[in-house]
């Protein structure tokens, strides 16, 4: 199947693929892939999770060889053994997990491997005015003597898109780029990509956000069980006919379950207040209640003590000021309580940086859908194989988890499957309260419809849902009261019935308090 049609076949190919073809052991992860990437246009790869896109793109970058089949870059064939292969060729990639040393600056992350010889120091000033000249054309301002550690992750970004530049790319593949994005680092984003592609240049984004595919990218491939389902001219397409191509089905939306009367308070928050050592408050004074088959959503800008708020209430960071009461527990600073001991008297956690906190990489899935939960890993205090498989095996089927290996390190998978393996560890318990961190980050249409009527039968059954999120679509779609924080303060509550993306962003920035609910 060609990768060109209308407008597309016009342009030359800045990629062409024939014939792709890779298989993990008994995993086919690309089957017989045909792909043209047309030059000077920003091109979308969109699919389900495990439908076969990041294997596709690190095939392209070198990172890994194709079984079978043959690729041209430019119109001229290339066999690529190494990203400094596909480097030489004017290919870069910024990978959905960074590739930064954090306690360099943005020089030097930009200049390593490419110091200029014995000469550092003529190697370095020519490196910074290059750098300075390639952020002034491509609005992509950073101070480059900046720690990376110091950095927001939007500015993270940027150095990697700079690093690849640099380097002379004029092919960039960025694989899931707005994971970790807010919606106004996305934006600008957004602002590069087209830069680039006005410049001669071609992008080419790995996603799964309908939505973002539609405003910037000028042609789309959709994959689908290793396989190209489709192409089109995002001109010529819809978001329903591009979900439908990429899960083999109709995409259906959330359905609120009507609401059930007076809920019984499980949770409640009085007047917490967190800082860091010498630092301004990050999170100040804030109250709130969770009720019995209820979703409270917490909307805000990344960083605006969602985070903080999550690890109080996990048992992640100490109490500070202010008190939380659950299961008749009382906890304040001179009580507190640690993860398990909270998790044994009925929360579970989703945490928002799945890879950090909800799992243990180079533990097996079956392993890693037992932590925590030491009685489901075995009789006694010795684990068992033979349990934790049998546990894992009907997670993995419910939850759809790609490919079902209850053996594969949870590392190799990707990062929606990932994310399916903490859910479904955390959900299997119908606890009574469940904190939700970012559940649908990084993880594509149809895995997010499953993802929502998971959250809905939790809510049906009883529990007390606490869910954060940066995407508003989905705060609309699942709660029943929805609180905003601004600058680590509550800006207000409101239900859900009524609440508009307009007025929960006002809320957000500042602008506009809500009336408490």
């Amino acid at each position: 199947m060609s990768g060109g049609n209308g407008s597309g076949e016009a342009r030359r190919a800045a990629v062409r693929l024939r014939g792709v073809t890779k298989r993990f052991g008994a995993v086919l992860a690309n089957d017989d892939v045909d792909l043209d990437i047309p030059a000077g246009t920003v091109h979308g790869i969109i699919g389900e999770n495990g439908a076969g896109k990041s294997t596709l793109a690190s095939i392209i970058y070198g990172l890994y060889a194709a079984d079978r089949g043959s690729m041209e870059i430019d119109g001229r064939p290339a066999s690529l053994r190494s990203p400094a292969d596909a480097i030489r060729l004017g290919v870069g990639m910024v990978h959905q997990h960074f590739m930064l040393v954090p306690t360099f600056t943005v020089l030097e992350n930009v200049m390593l491997g490419m110091e200029g010889g014995f000469r550092l120091r003529g190697g370095e000033a020519d490196i910074r005015a290059r750098l300075e000249d390639l952020s002034r054309t491509h609005g992509l301002e950073v101070d480059p003597d900046a720690l990376i550690d110091d950095l927001p992750v939007g500015l993270r970004q940027r150095v990697e898109i700079l690093k690849a530049l640099f380097r002379g790319a004029r092919i960039l593949i960025l694989d899931e780029p707005t994971g970790v994005l807010t919606p106004d680092e996305t934006d600008r984003l957004f602002v590069v990509l087209r830069a680039i592609r006005d410049a001669g240049g071609t992008a080419v984004l790995i996603t799964h956000k309908l939505r973002e595919v539609m405003a910037v990218c000028d042609t789309v491939s959709v994959m689908r069980h290793g396989r190209l389902a489709g192409h089109r001219n995002t001109d010529e397409t819809t978001t329903g006919e591009l979900a439908e191509l990429m899960v083999g089905r109709k995409v259906g939306q959330t359905v609120r379950p009507p609401e059930s009367g007076a809920r019984t308070p499980v949770l409640r928050a009085a007047g917490l207040t967190w800082r860091q050592a010498g630092s301004a408050p990050r999170l100040q004074d804030v109250s709130l209640e969770l009720r019995a088959g209820e979703i409270l959503a917490v909307a805000g800008v990344s960083g605006n003590g969602q985070s903080e708020l999550l690890d109080l209430l996990s048992g992640l960071a100490d109490v500070q000021e202010g008190y939380v009461e659950f299961a008749g527990r009382r906890i304040d600073a001179a009580h507190p309580a640690t993860p398990a001991e909270l998790r044994a008297l009925g929360l579970a956690h989703v945490p928002e940086d799945r890879q950090r906190r909800g799992l243990v990489l180079p533990f097996e899935a079956r392993e890693n859908a037992v932590l925590g939960r030491p009685e489901r890993a075995g009789p006694g205090p010795w684990t068992s194989g033979a349990a934790m498989q049998a546990h894992a095996e009907p997670l993995i089927e419910r939850f759809d988890i790609r490919p079902p290996e209850p053996r594969r390190p949870a590392a190799g998978f990707s990062g929606g499957n990932q994310q399916k393996i903490v859910l479904a560890r955390e959900f299997e318990s119908v606890p009574a309260v469940l904190l939700l961190g970012q559940p649908t980050r990084g993880v594509d249409i149809g895995t997010i419809e499953t993802i929502h009527a998971e959250v809905m039968a939790l809510k049906e059954r009883g529990s007390a849902i606490l869910l954060v999120s940066t995407e508003l679509d989905e705060i609309l779609a699942l709660a029943d009261r929805i609180m905003v924080l601004n600058a680590g303060r509550v800006a207000g509550t409101v239900p859900a019935e009524g609440a508009t993306a307009r007025r929960l962003g006002l809320m957000m920035t500042g602008a506009s308090e809500g009336m408490g609910a």
